[in-house]
Order: structure tokens, then sequence, then C-alpha cells
């Protein structure tokens, strides 16, 4: 099921989200190897979902460092540290970042001229160390809500648990 705009009733997203986490729920339930729960994700994302055009992990490979991991859509960055862009803000200070309009973020890293907006939600641990982030863009401005952050975030808390 694809949901083909983000102008949509906050109800008719969630439900999709809802379809969506049970799904990953039932396929990542048995698995202990977080690289192939983060490609299982990134492929139910960004398959449900037409307006998530780069959809992907950066993982933590040293302190303040992050290279790319499993995701789906044109090219991105191999690396980012933690004091640059969404993706280190939300690795740096441990939160969701929703940025509406990534020309107006300061520092904005463009590895794709085509993006409008970003979510960034970390992935943590249950023994809160951080191991990722999962990056979200957009060619769409203004693409991303509160639907889409606590969605996202219960997303993240289940691939920290195999972390």
């Amino acid at each position: 099921m694809l949901c083909q705009s983000i102008v949509m009733d906050p109800n008719e997203k969630q439900h999709l989200y809802d379809l969506t986490l049970g799904a990953i729920r039932e396929l990542i339930e048995a698995e202990t190897d977080p690289i192939a729960v983060m490609a299982t994700v990134v492929c139910e994302l960004h398959h449900r979902f037409d307006w998530f055009d780069w959809t992907g992990f950066y993982r933590v490979v040293s302190p303040g460092l992050m290279k790319v991991g499993p995701y789906q859509g044109p090219h991105g960055c191999l690396e980012i540290s933690f004091d640059r862009g969404v993706c280190g803000a939300a690795a740096r200070l441990r939160r969701t970042q929703i940025v509406p309009d990534v020309r107006a973020f300061p520092g904005y890293i463009a590895c794709s001229s085509s993006t409008r907006s970003e979510i960034v939600v970390p992935v943590l641990t249950p023994q809160d160390e951080l191991v990722a982030v999962l990056d979200i863009d957009s060619d769409q401005p203004d693409a991303f809500s509160e639907v889409d952050r606590i969605n996202l975030e219960t997303l993240c808390r289940m691939v920290g648990r195999v972390g």
C-alpha cells in the first residue's frame, strides 16, 4: 500500500504507519543482525511512502563519526560527522530533527540537490548507546509532521533493541 501524497488526513497517515510498523515488527521479530534489520526497515519505509526520496541509516563507526548504512534512493554521503548537518545534529543532541526547509538549516549538507525537507531520528540501544540515525529526505517541502516523528521514533526503538 503506497501513499501517493503527503497531503493526507493525519488519521490516514497514522493508519499507514500502523500497517507499516506491524509489517516491520513481523519481519524483524527474530532477527539479531542489526544490518539486516536496518535494510528491512529501509526497504519497507521507502516503498510504502512515495514521498520518501532517500531513506537510510547512518551508523556510528567511531566517536563523532557516522558512515552510510543500508539505504534506498540516490547515492548518499559516505560519512557525516556529528558536527555537520541535520544528521550530525540528531546524533549530537540525541533528538529527532524535523526540517521543513533544508535550505534554511544552518550547515545543511546537500547530498542531493533535490532534497527540500528532512527528518532524522536517533537510534539508541536499551543501554542508551547511540548506534545510528535514521535519515529520510523528501523532494517536497514540509513533508514531515508529528505523526512521522512519533512513529519513526517508535520504529527506531525497535531497531535499537537489536543495536
